[in-house]
């Protein structure tokens, strides 16, 4: 007869060192023993029950918060791609064309203005600014497009319901004109109209004919100068980018306000005091729409207007807003001084400026983000549901759609 045997080193009759058997439950490895206990295979200790040290307590004693299981939720796109394309215009090119082409627009409209109201100076210095600020633009306008032949191509269809196509066709004759007024201003200098006499020999001839020349294209330029200004706000409102389309009523009120006071700001610097007073008045007036207007683009469209307030934008934003304040201020009070109305001028200018490309930026942002163009429409879809269920008579419908 044999002696019993003892269980210790074996389990049902089998030796715990002979090996897996295969029958251990799924999803479980094989267990092994060792002189420390019972052991899953790779040295996990099963007599010992395993402590997890959870954050912000130090211990078993320490805290009593489980760490959330699920993360927050975020919004995103379907294979998180964006929903509508970022516009491709060049930065910061394309907002310097906004800003040069708004001050030009409004310099344009003061230059005719002084021509009829005896203020030579201020009729020169606005020509002057109108002409550099047009060629400007159209030189930034090629470089975004990027070959010229490019521009002229624009200029084969016009098309009414187009921005772009209408803007085009604004552009070209409003540089020509506010050229050819600043061009004749300067030939109206005697040493600039001798250089030119070498090669055109007949302008001494005409030179008496200069300022009605002068005057007709810079009333001629001051047509165009409005829709100059605004038009640009037109253009970016028109397209499917949120935070650009939702404001369409306001940003041309935005873009006005933001060029009269550039181009006031910049005349009013480079004119003496005595002649520098309509300048002022455009200038505060344009403070005023502007700041008026913006206030409704970053507060009156829900999600849409956020991105006004963030990143980039939104230092570029309230940078602006402090240097429109800080010049339309310095101009009420001491604009009527040399240095008060450059000092306010030109904060104004810079204003404008930050303005033009904090709502670019705004609009890049929006176009980036798909939150910006999802709710959104989803808010526009469920009140047009809630409404043909009014409509229907129905109110329970009507209720639990706007739920």
């Amino acid at each position: 007869m044999s002696e019993p045997t003892s269980n210790d080193g074996h389990d049902n009759g089998r030796s715990l060192d002979s090996g897996p058997t295969g029958n251990e439950p799924a999803g479980e490895a094989p267990r092994t023993a060792g002189a420390g206990g019972w052991h899953r295979a790779g040295g996990a200790d099963l007599t010992r029950p395993r402590r997890k040290r959870r954050k912000g307590g130090g211990g078993w004693g320490g805290g009593n918060r489980e760490a959330a299981m699920v993360p927050e939720a975020e919004f995103s796109s379907y294979y998180g791609r964006q929903i509508i394309k970022t516009p491709t215009w060049k930065n910061p090119e394309v907002p310097l064309y906004f800003f040069l082409g708004g001050a030009a627009g409004t310099s344009s409209v003061i230059g005719a203005l002084a021509e009829f109201t005896h203020r030579p100076t201020l009729a020169r210095n606005a020509e002057y600014v109108a002409g550099a600020g047009a060629l400007a633009s159209v030189v930034l306008l090629i470089d975004d497009l990027g070959r010229p032949e490019r521009f002229l191509h624009m200029l084969r269809v016009f098309k009414v319901t187009s921005p772009l196509s209408v803007g085009s066709y604004i552009l070209s004759p409003f540089s020509a004109l506010t050229s050819a007024a600043a061009g004749v201003r300067l030939l109206e200098l005697k040493p600039v109209l001798g250089l030119a006499a070498r090669v055109l020999p007949f302008l001494p001839k005409v030179a008496g004919s200069f300022p009605v020349l002068r005057k007709a294209a810079a009333v001629g330029a001051a047509a165009f100068g409005g829709p100059m200004a605004t038009y640009t706000a037109v253009l970016i409102a028109n397209t499917a980018v949120p935070s650009w389309h939702a404001p369409h009523d306001e940003l041309p009120f935005v873009f006005a306000g933001s060029a009269m006071a550039a181009g006031g700001g910049l005349t009013m610097a480079l004119t003496p005091v005595d002649e520098a007073g309509p300048s002022r008045k455009v200038a505060l007036t344009g403070v005023a729409l502007e700041l008026a207007a913006m206030h409704r683009v970053e507060n009156g469209h829900g999600i849409v207007s956020e991105p006004y307030h963030l990143g980039k934008a939104g230092k570029l934003l309230r940078a602006a807003k402090a240097a429109t304040v800080s010049g339309a201020g310095i101009t009420a009070l001491a604009g009527r001084t040399r240095a008060g109305g450059v000092a306010g001028g030109v904060l104004l200018a810079a204003g404008s400026l930050l303005t033009r490309m904090g709502v670019f930026e705004a609009g890049l942002t929006s176009a980036k983000d798909p939150k910006y163009t999802v709710i959104p429409q989803r808010a526009r879809l469920e009140a047009r549901q809630a409404e043909a269920a009014e409509r229907a008579g129905d109110p329970h419908v009507a209720k639990s759609v706007t739920r």
